[in-house]
């Protein structure tokens, strides 16, 4: 008996997944790419198109290989840790080949409505238009994988004088590289991470780069303590654990002596309003100590040749460049309330509740604090589910309830900031997913058969692996995986070898007492 088909609307980090996920479960999926190429927001392009994701040409991303991997498919041992985008692509391109998926991918524009018997069927016609001719499919369930990065959000009303200004005016989505860019004068207005990517960037053709902030930041390293990964260290189940047992402001106190240490926020005019601020940047304080950054507050008004900034101090400029993020829309989809509200209400960011059938799933469409790909992943593997009625959603009113209790949730730790309300904490939020289709590690059961596992599983980095140890979709190369983890995280450091027998240390220069020559030699 065939599978049910599942158009999948996507064909980046979350659409790949989403297929694999669909041939796994034994559904019948084709992908719908907008684009002629594979890959989304991680495939660079000279060129910015509407309505399409991209990066520039420098972009790192900000989460480790082994964080960021899916659940049955590691990185390459010799991969660096922090993977240029051209690097995302390699991956992705390989695990296309490795599960064939490249065959269920059609390079097409769509849309997608409800079929005139919905409420029966749960069915959906999918319109797809290619070379002036349009063609239907009728399909049992979507996923739309198409992410939240494709409409840049230029708030110009709020900058007074801007349509007067004479430079140039561009958003950090049009943004690819900064040799155009040599001996300007740049303001740029945003302090998130593609904002201090590009300030930062700019800083070394640039004239000079001011980086507008309303709020300020807490600015993090992708390098820890012992140079390991940032997100391997702190996402693991016993910090999990930690952050619930200990208040708040004690966990926010200690992150802010630490995040001091390397250098103080209100010195550099960063110390942010609200503590929940973040932003990744190895550089920023090198260029800000070098005068190549100079930290501003919001821009009060704009005249022709020059910003003006709330502290009522004025600097010419020649370029604004707007890092004030996304909004996020589906135009492929119908417009109608009871496919998504007004307010996008996704039952644990998936499923909208008002369908009289569990029939649409949103994937990826949510910003954790850590990686998307294994989050969209484990979205992936519930929703099939959810579509082979291997597993039920709550009624309406329970969906609606759970979905009120997170929005005042957000409401409180974020000052109702909208660009927050899609925030998930990485291992709480894998966690609650891998819950509603059985495959959350089972500490007990491992601490008592395998406590080698667990110890690794409760202490150590929160992999993907973890949700393939057990129930539906389990790996049998999960084990191996996690506990040779480490040495993946290694092995692309150790590029040179050491060959000291013995290390150097005061002892030893007062008993034997080497030559500055001597010392070189053994150490160099």
């Amino acid at each position: 008996m065939p599978g049910k088909r599942i158009a999948v609307i996507g064909a980046g980090i979350s659409g790949l997944g989403a297929i694999k996920i669909c041939l796994e479960e034994g559904l019948e999926p084709i992908c719908f790419e907008g684009s002629n190429d594979i890959g989304g927001l991680w495939r660079y392009e000279e060129k910015t198109e509407s309505g399409r994701p991209t990066v520039y040409k420098s972009t790192i991303c900000n989460t480790s290989k082994e964080m960021t991997a899916y659940s049955d498919y590691p990185f390459p041992d010799h991969f660096p840790n922090y993977l240029h985008n051209s690097k995302i692509i390699e991956y992705l391109q390989m695990y296309a080949k490795h599960f064939h998926l490249l065959k269920h991918i059609q390079f097409l524009v769509c849309s997608v409505r409800k079929r005139s018997d919905f409420s029966c069927t749960g069915q959906w016609d999918v319109v797809v238009q290619t070379e002036g001719k349009q063609e239907s499919y009728v399909f049992d369930g979507i996923m739309v994988c198409s992410g939240l990065y494709t409409d840049p959000l230029l708030p110009l009303q709020d900058f007074p004088g801007i349509t007067s200004f004479k430079g140039q005016c561009i958003h950090s989505w049009e943004y690819k590289s900064p040799e155009k860019f040599q001996g300007k004068k740049i303001v740029v207005i945003g302090i998130g991470n593609s904002g201090v990517d590009v300030a930062s960037e700019l800083s070394h053709m640039a004239a000079q780069v001011f980086l507008s902030t309303r709020r300020g930041a807490w600015i993090w390293n992708r390098v820890w303590d012992y140079g390991m990964p940032i997100d391997t260290v702190l996402f693991t189940r016993f910090n999990a654990i930690l952050n619930k047992v200990y208040p708040t402001f004690l966990i926010n106190s200690l992150i802010e002596k630490k995040l001091n240490a390397r250098f103080n926020h209100d010195t550099y005019g960063l110390l942010p309003q609200h503590s929940h601020q973040a932003t990744f940047s190895d550089d920023l304080p090198n260029h800000i100590i070098t005068g190549r950054v100079m930290i501003k507050p919001n821009v009060r008004k704009f005249t022709k040749t020059s910003a003006i900034f709330e502290d009522g101090t004025e600097e010419d400029v020649d370029v604004v460049v707007f890092a004030t993020g996304y909004t996020f829309s589906f135009p492929f989809l119908e417009n109608n309330s009871t496919v998504l509200d007004s307010q996008c209400s996704m039952f644990k960011f998936v499923f909208p509740p008002q369908l009289e059938k569990p029939t649409l799933a949103f994937i990826g469409i949510l910003q954790p604090v850590g990686a998307i790909m294994p989050v969209s992943e484990l979205q992936s593997r519930w929703a099939a589910r959810v579509f082979k009625g291997l597993n039920k959603l709550p009624s309406v009113s329970g969906m609606m309830a759970d979905i009120e209790k997170k929005r005042k949730k957000f409401a409180k730790e974020y000052r109702n900031n909208s660009r927050d309300t899609r925030r998930v904490q990485y291992v709480d939020y894998m966690d609650e997913i891998a819950s509603e289709i059985g495959v959350k590690p089972n500490l007990f059961s491992f601490f008592l058969w395998d406590p080698k596992l667990a110890l690794e599983i409760f202490f150590g980095p929160c992999t993907p692996y973890q949700y393939r140890l057990q129930g539906p979709g389990k790996w049998a190369g999960a084990r191996r995986t996690i506990l040779t983890q480490r040495e993946r995280i290694i092995k692309p450091l150790k590029t040179r070898t050491l060959t000291l027998v013995q290390p150097l240390n005061s002892v030893t220069l007062k008993i034997y007492p080497l030559s500055k020559y001597q010392v070189s030699k053994q150490y160099y």
